[in-house]
This record gives structure tokens, C-alpha cells and sequence, in this order.
């Protein structure tokens, strides 16, 4: 109303820094020569130049700050004041005194010791230790620019429809949360993974089968160490899955390489480089990175060699969700009738990579043995998110948000390939996927992937090189190009500056 004055009450934010000024370890020498508010300045001052005292975090007020210490409070205000004028610490009316955002850095190189670099190689590591350091390496910060493949798209009905699932878990805060729970999972989320597995994927299995990990790549480590000894061999698609590769390699795994063809993993070519492999990585449904399906004829092929052979088949099924012809194919393991396929699935891609949760449905013999190394690696997956997960996917959350997706990915797709036809199409080859987030191009006339790839990077585009991942057949040169997770506009202008690297290339 005209000339009314509204009261707006306003929340109090919370505390900036945490309290963490609590738990700094100071202490007073009274013996000592140095006087007292010297002490306590220097100690206060080493902990924000060393960030254990964040910008922003609030210090102890001067009266429990000199009672913990045993001091006056005059010498801790004296200590703070020299603090404020060394630019250290601002104070705030009627909140207290807080570290700075901008501590000068050439006060901090000026108190900081410089550190000594160690020499390269001078820490001992085992084989495994090793491994990982290499591994870590080659990694690339991940950046979500096109064509970065693993990117997902969430709209704001799934935004909200997650903010309901969350809120509803939060506001019930049952007891299962604050204490230690089942090591492959809370019933809940495994149920519902068990019946969504068994309806969209045919995966023949009970809740007490599922185990929920921490991604896919967990689900592939656990499998490996349980299964596969130091030294054994393993078949792996050719060209294949990089992630699999670092995992097996970590694990001291010979690997086999066994070409690939359009009926999926040749069986045939794997019997004869190394017919007692201990165990086969593949990915049936939508073979990574070629996109090929595995045929009938194969799948059964491969069952009963693992069946003669006392072999495991680990079956990576990725991205099956987002099928856009038909319905999505059957698993490998759904045809199992020896319990030798361990099945992995990831909701990180039929959600968000963010929420890091994954699977592994494994047969009924091998449950204790999957128990015992999730306790051991990390005892138990969040069985908060894990709650909110299953009230997601019990409201019918999951299944809505994949329905919109598999439309919006498909548009991308199609955007893609019609502009990398339109920009390249007399240097490649397209391959459009019927299912999945990324789709392959290979060059027709000599182009270096890697060379493109790199120059890619550049302009702000990440693309995959293809020919790495071929470990003994022929490589092809090619790119793979994610394009779920971003708008058809972002995509078209990608595809036209792509155009424009791969023409720039001798």
C-alpha cells in the first residue's frame, strides 16, 4: 500500500571460514624473551600466509582466544591490531575480525619458505605406484567445451524433480544416515536399479545381486582385483575403452588385444591369440568407440568360451540407455546361463556425471567377494545420495528424465552430423550412432588425429583422437565427438571451427 513500510527480516548467513581459527594449534611460551602479543601475532600471521587460515575466516574473539592461550586480552587485542595494520585481518562492526581477501602476495612470499623440489624419481613406489603416477600424467582437466564427450544435459524439470527427491530425504533424516550401513548399498536404491535393470535391459538379478559403487570405473577396478590375479590375461576390444585399459594395466594385466568388426568382439580372433585369457572387457550393446552391436551368433560365442574356459565376461553397458531406433538391446548378461557376466552400469550418464554412482550386478556366488572389497576400499557408498537416488527413480523421475534426453540427444546427434557433413564432408567418413552420447568421424585422406585433436584444443574445442585406442589392428584415423550437453547453436559453431582446424592441418 502507498506510503506502507514493509519490515523485510533477513536471513543471517552463515559464518564465513568455518570456525576453523578454533582448532589452530597455538601455543605461549611464557619463558620466552619474545613478548607475549608478539607471539600470538607471528603464530596467527604464519597461519594465513600458509592458508591455514582461509580468506574470510573469522578469528577467535579476543576474549576465549586469551583465556585458551592464558594471556591478557590486552595482548591479544594488541596482537589483532598489529594484524589490521599489517593489512592481515579487516574487523567487522558488531561480527569480529576476519582474515582478509587480499593478503598482499609479497607478504606471503616474503614469510613462506621456498619449497625444495624433490628429484624426479627419488620416492620409492611399488609397480602399482608407479603405474598410477604415469597414469595421472596424461589425464587432461576436464572442460566442458564441445565436442568434450561425457557431458550430460539437465533440464530444470530434472533440476527440480531432484531438488524434491533431496529436499524429501533431508527433511526425514532417517537414522541409516548417521551411521555405517550395508557396504554394497542401501536396499532401497538397489531394489529400484534391480527392477529398472530387469525392465529396460532384461538383466536377469535380485536386489541383493546389485552392488552400488562410485561409478562404472569403480565397478570395473572392484571386478578386476576380485577376479584376475597379477599376470593373467584378459581380452580387450581393439580398438577399445581407455578406462578399462588403465584398470587392467594398474592391476598387472596382460592385455589381449582382439579386433573388433561390426558383429562386435571377433571370438574367433580372441581363441586363437589366447584361448585360456582369465577373464573379457566388452561392451556389447553399443561397442566403444566404433558403435558396433554385438551379434547373437557372438554373444552366445563368447558365453561358452567363458563357460569351457572358467572365464568372466565383464560387460561395460555404458550408454544403452539412449537409444533412438527401437528399443534398447538386450544385456549379455541376460542370457547367461552360467552366472560368468558381471554386469556394470552407471547412473553418472542416465543423470549427471556429478553424482558419481554407478553399479556392478554380479552373480550370486560372488556377492561376500564383492562385499568384502567394497568394505575395504571405501566401506560404504553416501547413503544419503543414495536415498535420494532411489526416491528418483520410485517416483518415476529417472525414467521421464531419460525419455527427454534420449529426444534432446538425438536432435544433437543429428545436428552434428549434418554439420560436420556440410563443413567436412569430402575428409571423412561419419558414422551415425543408433544409440549413445558421442558418434565417430574418420578421415578419408592421411589427416594426424592426433595432430588435429591438439590444435582443437586451441580454439576451444576437445575432441577424442580415435587412433590411440587401437592397440595392435590397424589404426584409424578419426575423432569421436560428444554431443550431448550442449545446444544445437553451440554445436553448429563447433563443427564449422572444427572445420576450419582440420583444413589447417599440412
Amino acid at each position: 500500500m502507498p506510503g506502507s513500510q514493509l519490515k523485510v527480516s533477513k536471513r543471517r548467513a552463515p559464518r564465513a571460514g568455518g570456525g576453523w581459527a578454533d582448532f589452530l594449534d597455538l601455543a605461549i611460551d611464557h619463558d620466552s624473551e619474545i613478548p607475549l602479543l608478539q607471539q600470538v601475532c607471528q603464530q596467527l600471521r604464519q597461519a594465513i600466509v600458509s592458508r591455514s587460515l582461509l580468506p574470510g575466516s573469522r578469528l577467535p574473539s579476543s576474549r576465549r582466544l586469551a583465556d585458551r592461550l592464558g594471556v591478557s586480552r590486552t595482548s591479544v587485542l594488541s596482537a589483532y591490531d598489529q594484524l589490521l595494520t599489517e593489512g592481515y585481518v579487516e574487523g567487522r562492526a558488531g561480527s569480529g575480525t576476519y582474515v582478509t581477501d587480499d593478503v598482499p602476495e609479497q607478504l606471503i612470499s616474503a614469510i613462506l619458505p621456498r619449497p625444495v623440489a624433490e628429484k624426479a624419481g627419488s620416492l620409492r613406489l611399488s609397480a602399482a605406484g608407479k603405474r598410477f603416477r604415469s597414469l595421472a600424467q596424461g589425464l587432461e582437466p576436464f572442460e566442458d567445451i564441445p565436442f568434450r564427450a561425457g557431458c550430460c544435459s539437465v533440464d530444470a524439470i530434472t533440476i527440480e524433480n531432484w531438488r524434491r527427491a533431496c529436499s524429501r530425504q533431508l527433511r526425514s533424516l532417517e537414522r541409516v544416515h548417521l551411521r555405517y550401513s550395508d557396504p554394497i548399498g542401501v536396499l532401497s536404491l538397489r531394489r529400484e536399479v534391480a527392477q529398472y535393470l530387469k525392465a529396460a535391459r532384461a538383466v536377469r538379478c535380485d536386489p541383493e545381486q546389485v552392488v552400488i559403487l562410485s561409478g562404472a570405473q569403480q565397478a570395473l577396478d572392484l571386478s578386476v582385483r576380485s577376479l584376475i590375479d597379477p599376470g593373467d590375461t584378459v581380452w580387450v576390444e581393439d580398438p577399445g575403452y581407455m578406462g578399462a585399459r588403465f584398470a587392467l594395466r594398474a592391476a598387472g594385466v596382460d592385455l589381449i588385444p582382439v579386433p573388433v568388426d561390426q558383429d562386435g568382439l571377433d571370438v574367433g580372433a580372441g581363441l586363437q591369440r589366447c584361448r585360456n585369457a582369465r577373464a573379457a572387457y566388452v561392451t556389447p550393446s553399443h561397442q566403444f568407440p566404433t558403435g558396433a552391436v554385438m551379434s547373437m551368433r557372438r554373444r552366445l560365442e563368447l558365453l561358452s568360451w567363458a563357460k569351457e574356459n572358467d572365464a568372466w565376461i565383464i560387460e561395460d553397458d555404458y550408454d544403452s540407455e539412449f537409444r533412438y531406433v527401437g528399443r534398447p538391446l538386450a544385456s549379455l548378461q541376460g542370457i547367461d546361463q552360467c552366472s560368468r557376466v558381471i554386469y556394470i552400469g552407471t547412473l553418472s550418464k542416465m543423470l549427471f556425471p556429478g553424482i558419481r554412482l554407478g553399479f556392478a550386478v554380479v552373480p550370486k556366488e560372488l556377492i561376500e567377494v564383492f562385499t568384502g572389497a567394497k568394505f575395504t576400499t571405501d566401506r560404504q557408498p553416501p547413503t544419503l545420495q543414495q536415498a535420494m537416488v532411489a526416491d528418483f527413480m520410485r517416483f518415476g523421475f529417472l525414467t521421464s528424465h531419460i525419455r527427454r534426453m534420449r529426444t534432446r540427444y538425438r536432435e544433437a546427434r543429428d545436428v552434428v552430423v549434418e554439420s560436420v557433413t556440410r563443413f567436412l564432408g569430402d575428409l571423412i567418413d561419419v558414422e551415425v550412432p543408433e544409440c549413445g552420447m558421442q558418434l565417430a568421424v574418420h578421415f578419408k585422406h592421411g589427416i594426424s588425429d592426433l595432430k588435429v585433436a591438439e590444435a582443437a584444443l586451441s580454439h576451444g574445442i576437445s575432441v577424442r583422437p580415435i587412433s590411440p585406442l587401437y592397440l595392435d589392428s590397424p589404426a584409424r584415423q578419426g575423432l569421436l565427438l560428444g554431443y550431448s550437453g550442449f545446444d544445437s547453436r553451440k554445436l553448429q559453431f563447433a563443427s564449422q571451427r572444427l572445420a576450419e582446424v582440420v583444413k589447417s592441418i599440412p
